[in-house]
């Protein structure tokens, strides 16, 4: 039965699958996406920031450890948020954020890592993010690279007589993708790189950063088998800004 991702993170065979790559560091997150998204992001001194899709809360801690004056940290996962640990400056909220309501112009900065490609409506978050940012603000977040997340059955690296391949099909057919990944039929939603940022741009914002990130030699020499991120792109990391008055 396919898992959408307001559930995913509740269901224990994936929280206990999840949690083990986190804590071992063999997925990408600690070896790409971090270092790429904070490459992006921009200083958050004295910054309110929303945490969108906060999973247990380590960006949201470490946004307040740089210097936020107060993080929200928004999850739908409920084993998610009770492995969070607390933060003074971080109040962590249980909503989904297909439905999640913020007042306008409450936030400086809106961060999301690796959680937009489980949002059915990508345009219509866009739309409230753009609401909540006051002028000047931004908005940073990592998503599963559409070269990812294109092959209807998803069935990643694919062997063939010379090694592997990388299959690139279905591309223009934009909509849900459902995927085997740590556990059987977890939902994901494909979007071309250009949904992507005509989402941004639509909802008034001005893209300020993109990123396809790759692991740096630091990271191939401590771990070679990254060496295949080197052949696709397997995320995309984009920033934009609120125009100020």
């Amino acid at each position: 039965m396919p898992v959408s991702g307001r559930d995913l993170y509740d269901d224990p065979r994936f929280f206990e699958g999840y949690h083990r790559l986190r804590q071992t560091g063999t997925g990408i997150n600690d070896a790409i996406e971090i270092p790429a998204l904070a490459r992006l992001l921009p200083p958050v001194e004295g910054a309110s920031v929303i945490d969108l899709g906060c999973g247990a809360g380590a960006l949201a801690r470490r946004l307040a450890a740089a210097g936020a004056e107060d993080v929200v940290a928004v999850d739908a996962s409920e084993r998610m948020l009770e492995a969070a640990a607390p933060h003074p400056k971080v109040r962590y909220v249980r909503a989904d954020l297909e439905t999640l309501t913020l007042p306008s112009s409450c936030a400086d900065l809106a961060v999301s890592s690796m959680a937009l490609h489980y949002v059915a409506d990508y345009p219509g978050l866009v739309r409230r993010i753009a609401d909540w940012l006051r002028p000047g603000g931004r908005l940073v977040f990592s998503h599963e690279h559409p070269v990812c997340t294109a092959h209807r059955l998803m069935p990643g690296w694919i062997p063939t007589g010379d090694g592997t391949i990388w299959p690139l099909d279905d591309y223009a057919a934009e909509g849900p993708r459902t995927q085997n990944w740590i556990i059987e039929g977890v939902v994901k939603y494909h979007r071309h790189t250009a949904t992507l940022i005509n989402a941004l741009l639509d909802a008034g914002l001005e893209l300020t950063g993109i990123s396809e990130p790759a692991p740096d030699a630091a990271a191939l020499a401590a771990r070679p088998a990254l060496a295949e991120h080197l052949r696709r792109p397997p995320i995309l990391v984009l920033a934009a800004q609120r125009a100020a008055p």
